[in-house]
């Protein structure tokens, strides 16, 4: 085996090159290799697109709120007048319960109901065609008093379903001791059932 040393001289670079392999005959196939290197260039420009197009979306989008008309404590000489039998009240309970009463707390007779469409709504339908046909006019007051167990969804519940009847005097307010004390014992009269 006869080997063919040749020595290559760079001219650009002054390298020397040893090349001991004999010089072929046959044409070698050069393989192209392609580039594997991705332009993120476009997917950085739709990333931007998407961010401008949700940050204008989340600036469009203002929560909305309910108004409240809240009583003037300023000045003592106004006073609202409550007629006792126009007045509905709701004590709000934990797990979703409502209890209510008509007239004052003295004589209530306390029944129990729910957030559907046939329990709060109903029962502010049904009052106010009383206060309609006693008095001749809508004087229906709601008295709304969330107890500590209940949650603020509840509250936005009764709220809402005012607001969807068209109640036009509604009042929050705490529950009183005596209240409390009833709501109590009911819940355990049902709890032993």
């Amino acid at each position: 085996m006869e080997l063919n040393h040749q020595v290559i001289f760079n001219v650009k670079t002054i390298k020397a090159e040893i090349n001991n392999q004999p010089e072929k005959q046959e044409q070698q196939t050069v393989c192209n290799k392609k580039s594997t290197r991705v332009d993120l260039t476009p997917m950085v420009d739709l990333g931007f697109i998407l961010i401008t197009f949700f940050v204008f979306t989340a600036a469009l989008n203002e929560s909305k709120a309910m108004n409240l008309l809240l009583p003037n404590d300023n000045n003592p000489a106004i006073n609202d007048d409550i007629c006792e039998s126009c007045a509905l009240t709701f004590i709000l309970s934990k797990n979703n319960i409502v209890h209510y009463y008509e007239g004052s707390e003295k004589n209530a007779s306390y029944k129990m109901t729910d957030y559907s469409s046939n329990g709060i709504r109903q029962n502010i339908i049904d009052k106010r065609k009383w206060v309609i046909q006693k008095r001749g006019k809508d004087e229906l007051i709601i008295i709304v008093k969330p107890g500590k167990e209940s949650s603020f969804k509840n509250l936005v519940d009764v709220v809402d379903k005012c607001n969807i009847t068209v109640v036009k005097r509604y009042y929050l307010a705490e529950p009183s001791a005596g209240e409390n004390k009833m709501i109590a014992q009911i819940a355990a009269s049902n709890y032993k059932q």
